[in-house]
């Protein structure tokens, strides 16, 4: 797991998708792809337990949710907190799983969480602070603040960076990150890593999620305010809202409460692979709880920290969904505000849904549990008295893995849309075009699971035993791929 790699992140907004579509989104980790996803039926597990939409009493959601969030902790593995607010007030807020397995600390609504990329809200309403001050402007050029500014970077203004819109080159995604993200790196060794490499495209012109561009408005941010990053945003931000529960994470100080990131908690708990928590930055070094988390989207609803010109230009959509540290559209038919977050070991979901007062808050410790944005979106489904499903236990079955030959090959799911079916070794994954690749699970000879999402692939043969095709089965539709290679 990297940093979002940061991009659990996600956030997904296509309210009339295929299943196929669906299932590539489910895959992706970048959320400029992923946000077909923010209106979708949540993938589904074979034989579900299907609540129809009807809307709950008010004394009916604590043991709905309940019962949903104790279920994916049997089925699935989760492990985290959580929080439901309706008109400012919480109506929900419990802990699952444990904060500390070895130690058998349970987590709790104040438990501290790495947030990943949730920090990057934070980071947008600091630059828009510093606007207001008439200290910089979000049309100022990058080069006016940063030093040496290559020659590429001349067109880049801030609004290009807080909307990802700049075309700096994302270095998570870079080859060799894994190898280097344990080490210690400052914002201004880390951006020598993408400073001179070539844009991906003019600025402006398109949208590519990019936890370089959020460096360096960490960098900015530090040399017009004159104070570190984490020091600006407790004064400014965390102190005024009376966030004490939310800070830069610092693996050396002394922080109470403070959940482990899991990698898997199946037999012997699993640490995540480490990071240096210099690396994130203000693209995603931030801890907070859920309680915490709704303070500051309590916040935003009105003119604590920012004024309403400033929280206006937040949460207007630039390109491709995303607007300045939040991704915007609907959801239920809905207008809905979210982010999602991923960090070694976390990931982490906040949506709101201003205007029926509605805020929903994942946070987890356990990387191969499932996915924060999917948890919010059952739990936002049953405030709203609308469709969703309760998890239930799939379990893997052993087979040969010479069967897996069989079905390799490439399956078209749509016109220019195909998923790639590969053996390697003892394993089957899939790949749908343009998205990362995924291992495909067996509960039988022929029918499969990718781990943490809420879908199913049967293969079908013919009489004679060929593969012909494949059926995906998710959020209660089927869709059948044939297969062209």
């Amino acid at each position: 797991m990297t940093l979002d790699n940061l991009r659990t992140a996600t956030l997904r907004t296509l309210s009339r998708a295929t299943p196929a579509l669906l299932f590539a989104c489910l895959l992706v980790s970048n959320p400029a792809q992923a946000r077909a996803r923010q209106t979708q039926q949540q993938p589904q597990p074979t034989q579900p337990q299907t609540q129809q939409p009807q809307q709950p009493q008010a004394q009916d959601l604590s043991a709905k949710m309940d019962e949903y969030l104790n279920a994916a902790v049997k089925a699935e593995g989760f492990s985290g907190s959580v929080l439901v607010a309706r008109r400012g007030q919480p109506v929900f807020a419990r802990g699952y799983g444990m904060a500390d397995y070895e130690g058998r600390v349970a987590n709790t609504p104040r438990t501290k969480f790495r947030i990943g990329s949730l920090t990057k809200q934070f980071t947008a309403a600091a630059v828009l602070l510093l606007q207001e001050r008439g200290r910089l402007s979000v049309e100022d050029p990058v080069c006016k603040h940063v030093e040496p500014c290559p020659a590429a970077w001349q067109p880049i203004k801030i609004h290009h960076l807080l909307s990802h819109t700049a075309g700096i080159p994302n270095f998570t995604s870079f080859p060799d990150y894994p190898q280097t993200m344990g080490q210690p790196s400052p914002p201004a060794q880390t951006i020598t890593r993408f400073r001179d490499r070539p844009l991906e495209f003019q600025p402006g012109e398109n949208h590519k999620y990019s936890n370089s561009g959020y460096v360096l408005l960490g960098l900015i941010i530090e040399k017009v305010s004159g104070q570190p990053y984490a020091a600006f945003m407790r004064e400014n931000i965390f102190k005024p809202l009376k966030m004490e529960n939310t800070g830069y994470d610092d693996p050396a100080a002394k922080i109470e409460l403070r959940a482990k990131g899991y990698a898997g908690i199946d037999g012997a708990p699993k640490p995540a692979a480490h990071i240096d928590m210099t690396i994130p930055h203000a693209a995603g070094a931030l801890y907070s709880t859920v309680e915490d988390l709704h303070l500051w989207e309590q916040s935003l609803s009105t003119e604590k920290i920012l004024k309403r010109a400033s929280l206006d230009a937040m949460f207007t959509e630039v390109r491709s969904g995303y607007a300045y540290g939040w991704n915007v559209g609907q959801q239920f038919n809905r207008k809905r505000h979210a982010h999602g977050g991923g960090i070694n070991g976390f990931s982490a979901f906040i949506a709101r849904y201003p205007e029926e007062g509605v805020a929903v808050v994942v946070l987890a410790n356990n990387e191969a549990g499932p996915s924060s944005p999917g948890v919010a979106r059952d739990l936002s489904a049953i405030v709203f008295g609308e469709r969703y499903e309760v998890p239930v236990e799939r379990k893997i079955v052993k087979v040969d893995p010479k069967i897996y030959d069989a079905y390799a090959g490439e399956y078209e799911l749509g016109p220019g849309f195909v998923m790639t079916v590969t053996r390697e070794g003892d394993g089957l994954f899939a790949q749908p075009t343009g998205q990362n690749k995924a291992e495909l699970l067996p509960t039988s000879e022929t029918t499969f699971f990718p781990r943490r999402v809420r879908a199913e692939v049967t293969f079908v043969k013919d009489a004679e035993g060929k593969v012909t095709h494949l059926v995906l089965n998710q959020g209660g539709r089927q869709q059948t791929a044939k297969k062209i290679k």
